[in-house]
């Protein structure tokens, strides 16, 4: 480890809502301001060099600099905003820690935040009607919706129906039994998630194929479209004035096959792990961005990781998918896991998502 070695020593988020409910007039910056805010003042008065923030469907103009200076932290201070799709809350984490282990700066502040409660609608010039999302590939090649794509995935892979409803309902068991109340900021006065509720696998197997005629895949294997925010304080091991914290050992972006997009966290974690000499046995916590039981068992599978370490306080499934601050999430549920449980020192943690367009996004973490 060096100076300039990156650590995550601060990681927050918000309640997250299903989207046209709990926050449903809040806008992006109205979401991850107090996020950003939250996690500056947990910097012992560190200025705060940069702001990165992923976001996939907002209202474009630097959301990042909007939500900076919404959270009052000065017109110094600049912002980015990254686009990874699904991975962009993670994404913007590497970005930052990229940044912080280069020297060029020193505290950057980076998560993501979704509102697809209030996503702007877009309309190709000449059109008649708006469009439901930009292409994930050029024109002429297979390019399928993330339903879809999740049957055809947990069809590759052998996922029964069973075992994503028994997957979802312990998703939401696991996060029923977690308190939150550490890593949450407040917004409007809620300080819980939206979603969690009891679940049997007997009710989840009366629902219908959400996506194709037949399938496996329902809504209630399925993550929810969520607003919400999460946001993390990166900087150098110089500056971490003993705090504990999460050092990244090693992080990865990969492409895959755009048919399975839903498969890329695979790649990126075996990247990972061959990069750092890690095993997947090594590493005690695992958060992956459960978009779809189905899509979830088939990383696990493929990885080898036990059920058990992953998603200890659930998941998407469970608490919701706002799509650019899943990744984000994922770091924050990580710390604490393992930092604000007091792990030891060298406890590896692994944070993953799949992104449409056939992506993965992976980090590793060590409790410092």
């Amino acid at each position: 480890m060096t100076e300039t070695t990156p650590v995550v020593v601060a990681a927050r988020r918000t309640p997250i809502g299903t989207a046209g409910h709990a926050f449903k007039k809040l806008t992006t910056e109205r979401l991850a301001a107090p996020v950003i805010a939250a996690v500056a003042g947990e910097l012992g008065g560190l200025p705060v060099d940069d702001v990165v923030l992923g976001n996939c469907m907002g209202p474009g103009g630097n959301l990042a600099r909007v939500s900076a200076l919404a959270a009052g932290l000065g017109h110094e201070v600049p912002g980015l905003t990254v686009d990874r799709q699904c991975g962009s809350g993670l994404a913007a984490v590497l970005v930052a820690a990229q940044a912080i282990g280069s020297g060029a700066v020193d505290v950057v502040i980076a998560g993501g935040v979704e509102s697809a409660s209030t996503a702007p609608l877009r309309t190709r010039v000449g059109a008649a009607e708006p469009y439901q999302r930009a292409p994930f590939v050029p024109e002429g090649r297979p390019d399928p919706d993330m339903g879809p794509a999740a049957e055809a995935l947990a069809a590759a892979s052998s996922i029964s129906r069973e075992r994503q409803d028994a997957y979802a309902c312990e998703s939401h068991a696991r996060a029923l039994a977690t308190d939150f109340e550490q890593e949450i900021v407040p917004i409007d006065g809620r300080v819980t998630d939206q979603r969690p509720r009891p679940l049997k696998p007997a009710t989840l197997a009366r629902l219908p194929a959400a996506f194709v005629a037949g399938g496996t895949v329902t809504a209630g294997n399925s993550s929810p479209i969520s607003d919400g925010a999460a946001a993390v304080a990166v900087v150098p091991e110089r500056l971490r004035a003993g705090r504990p914290g999460l050092r990244l050992v090693t992080g990865a972006v990969v492409g895959c096959d755009p048919e399975l997009p839903g498969w890329g966290p695979v790649p990126a974690i075996r990247k990972c792990l061959e990069k750092s000499g890690a095993a997947i046995g090594d590493v005690a916590a695992v958060e992956i961005v459960e978009a779809f039981a189905a899509q979830v068992l088939a990383v696990i599978d493929a990885v080898g990781v036990e059920r058990d370490r992953v998603c200890a306080g659930g998941g998407a499934l469970a608490l919701g998918h706002p799509w650019g601050a899943s990744g984000a999430v994922a770091v924050t549920r990580l710390f604490s896991r393992l930092v604000r449980s007091g792990a030891p020192r060298g406890t590896l943690g692994l944070a993953a998502a799949a992104v449409g367009g056939g992506l993965g996004v992976a980090a590793l973490f060590e409790v410092v």
